[in-house]
């Protein structure tokens, strides 16, 4: 799979299905092909073989918006257009909510609402997107994909720019959704122990390819941390919550 048919391949024979109402987590060393997976899930690139099925459709098959009110894709490197308010970018997650018919109304003033204060940005309705921090946007434009109230959400590093605390909030709330709502929800991490600790399923990449998927407990091992990452590490139970917990090795441990 590739961007134009005059790419490089960058996704090799990968074949998987995402469990429903679960968090799935992909993982892996940069450019391995972990946004691309997320994309053509997304419907952003295009497979030059083979295709990706919702509900037994092909996504292709799905006008935009029909598509829209059952995935959202939140991107890596996200831009909103100069001079527009949080409030009003969060707004535009209710577009594939509106037609000639459905304009706006109460209900989609509620899920504005409610985004931001999920988020813990209704402080910030009224600032311009561009003066906000790195975390402050990131949140935001959480919260405009959390206003499209779809079934399935693609979360592509959610928590890049956020402190501890704040990916945290996020990953809690991803929680939340899962198990209070039944969203599905597949989301690129970098941090293994946080993937291990919240999320229900492991994909696990590698050069373009699927090197395993399944539970926390049987994709986060010292053999495979080791082969994705080149990492020597142990992996021991969390203390808090029981999940794998990658310890790396010092180096002259290792030496």
């Amino acid at each position: 799979m590739a961007y134009s048919r005059s790419a490089p391949e960058i996704l090799h024979g990968v074949s998987l299905q995402v469990a429903p109402r679960k968090m799935t987590a992909i993982i892996g060393p940069n450019a391995c092909g972990k946004s691309t997976l997320l994309k053509a899930c997304g419907r952003v690139l295009a497979a030059h073989s083979g295709d990706v099925f919702l509900n037994g459709r092909a996504v292709s098959a799905y006008g935009s918006k029909e598509f829209a009110r059952i995935i959202g894709l939140l991107p890596q490197s996200a831009t909103a257009p100069d001079g527009i308010t949080v409030a009003d970018l969060v707004a535009r997650g209710r577009y594939p909510h509106q037609n000639l018919l459905h304009q706006w109304t109460g209900d989609d003033e509620a899920a504005v609402a409610r985004a931001l204060q999920r988020t813990h940005t209704s402080e910030l309705a009224k600032e311009p997107v561009t003066a906000l921090s790195g975390g402050q946007r990131q949140r935001v434009w959480i919260a405009m994909v959390l206003a499209q109230q779809t079934d399935i959400l693609l979360l592509d590093e959610p928590t890049t720019f956020l402190d501890l605390a704040h990916q945290l909030d996020v990953l809690d709330l991803c929680r939340e959704l899962v198990d209070e709502y039944g969203t599905t929800i597949v989301a690129v991490l970098h941090d293994l122990n946080q993937a291990g600790r919240y999320c229900d399923e492991i994909i696990a990449m590698h050069d373009g390819k699927i090197l395993a998927h399944g539970s926390p407990e049987d994709v986060i091992t010292a053999d495979l941390v080791h082969r994705v990452f080149g990492v020597s590490c142990r992996v021991i139970p969390d203390p808090e919550s029981g999940t794998p917990l990658v310890v790396p090795l010092m180096q002259r441990n290792i030496d």
